[in-house]
């Protein structure tokens, strides 16, 4: 039996605990309500960010205005991650087909993480680099812009409303998405997640409501491949979700060339940020190409478009305009949304170089300008003597004279009929052909 001593000590720990606890319950509410709203995520792998890990650090230049409150924030590479059975091997990530054949390890001054390249000038068809141009690998969501394209000019009403069904739902990929099943949205507004953000389940419900559904949208995508000379390019999904997607940068920069000519599409690639309300939820979209957010990089990108599966690698293509020159840009197969971007520049500081181009938009950086100044800033195209020509085409060289031309950096002089190859990155491997 527990003498009056014991019994009022024990009466007093419990009493003390119970205060404590609910002392605690308080503290831990505020401490909850005092966390941040999730960033924007920026890492280099969204794919490698387990859901609902907190985002990592992003830099002063990336990072925008907090959403209202209840609105829900995208991260801004949400759509393109893989979570396939592709996605991890035995020892680690697979390899992408391009990094797979060695491409990567082309001889290549820049040391460009992508496996191939290529820069164009769109007014005179002058090609400035090229690294593995012709080079067949997965686009992964460059497809989009063929889809989008096709969508545009099917000239269906814009405010038509389509609804995610389980059929837009990425079982292949498993990539993430907000939309929804039974999410209503309009055609427009479609159009404008697709491009900017990637986002998969809007594009494929566009290829569901296609004049003929998906099939006719399938072969309407590559009668155009063929009609725009895009002979490598095949198309079998209307996403890019799909490996079986394949194509060149080359073919891909006659694609940018030709999207580039819709209004729409440059609009809504472009657009930095949306907030959408869809289905009583407000959710704030974030471009997927960081250059397009980030105004004190002192990029001037006119349409673009972003892309990842683990076969493709990371992927961009652009049609951006530095010292007044329109330049087409198409990088491949790049190890991490980073690389895919730092290759950018260093294709954008290459050219400028050996051009004697002035970059006055890059020099100026103005850090704390608004968009409306930078823009503002941007000088008119110079005009220019020559005339449009197709994107040219290296001969290759036959015996040892063609072994040695894939280890330098080969200059070709212009001629009336073919634009000028000013440098040329050939891989010593050879090149997959499906």
């Amino acid at each position: 039996m527990r003498t009056p001593r014991k019994r009022t000590y024990a009466l007093a720990v419990l009493l003390a605990a119970l205060i404590a606890a609910g002392a605690l319950v308080p503290l831990a509410w505020q401490d909850r309500q005092a966390q941040p709203l999730p960033a924007t995520v920026t890492t280099s792998d969204p794919a490698a960010a387990p859901s609902g890990a907190p985002a990592p650090a992003v830099s002063p230049d990336n990072q925008a205005a907090a959403p209202a409150a209840g609105t829900e924030e995208v991260p801004a590479e949400e759509a393109e991650t893989d979570r396939s059975n592709n996605a991890v091997g035995p020892s680690g990530p697979t390899l992408s087909f391009g990094r797979a054949a060695g491409l990567h390890l082309a001889p290549d001054p820049l040391k460009l993480s992508s496996s191939a390249a290529l820069v164009v000038d769109r007014t005179t068809g002058e090609v400035l680099v090229r690294k593995n141009d012709q080079a067949i690998l997965p686009m992964a969501s460059l497809t989009k812009l063929m889809t989008t394209l096709l969508v545009v000019e099917a000239k269906q009403p814009m405010d038509e409303v389509l609804t995610i069904t389980d059929d837009d739902v990425d079982r292949e990929r498993h990539s993430r998405s907000r939309l929804r099943v039974g999410t209503r949205l309009t055609r427009e507004e479609a159009l404008r997640l697709a491009l900017m953000s990637s986002e998969n389940r809007a594009t494929h419900a566009l290829g569901r409501a296609y004049p003929g559904g998906l099939p006719k949208l399938l072969e309407a995508m590559n009668a155009r491949a063929r009609k725009l000379g895009m002979a490598n390019t095949t198309y079998v999904d209307p996403t890019g979700l799909s490996n079986g997607n394949r194509s060149t940068a080359r073919d891909l920069a006659l694609l940018v060339g030709e999207a580039s000519k819709v209004p729409l599409l440059r609009e809504f690639s472009v657009e930095e940020d949306h907030v959408a309300t869809l289905g009583g939820r407000t959710l704030q979209y974030r471009n997927s190409n960081r250059l397009v957010r980030n105004d004190a990089a002192g990029w001037d990108i006119e349409l673009q478009k972003t892309g990842y599966i683990v076969e493709a690698g990371r992927c961009l293509t652009m049609l951006t305009k530095v010292a007044g020159h329109e330049l087409v840009m198409v990088m491949l197969d790049a190890d991490s949304n980073g690389a895919r971007l730092a290759d950018a520049q260093k294709l954008r500081r290459w050219v400028v170089a050996q051009n004697g181009w002035h970059d006055t938009l890059a020099a100026e950086r103005p850090r704390a300008a608004p968009r409306q100044r930078v823009i503002a800033s941007r000088k008119k195209p110079e005009a220019s003597a020559k005339g449009k020509t197709a994107i040219a085409r290296a001969e290759p060289k036959t015996g040892a004279k063609k072994r040695s031309a894939r280890t330098a950096v080969a200059k070709k002089e212009p001629s009336p009929k073919e634009g000028r190859v000013r440098h040329t990155f050939a891989s010593d491997k050879d090149e997959p052909k499906s």
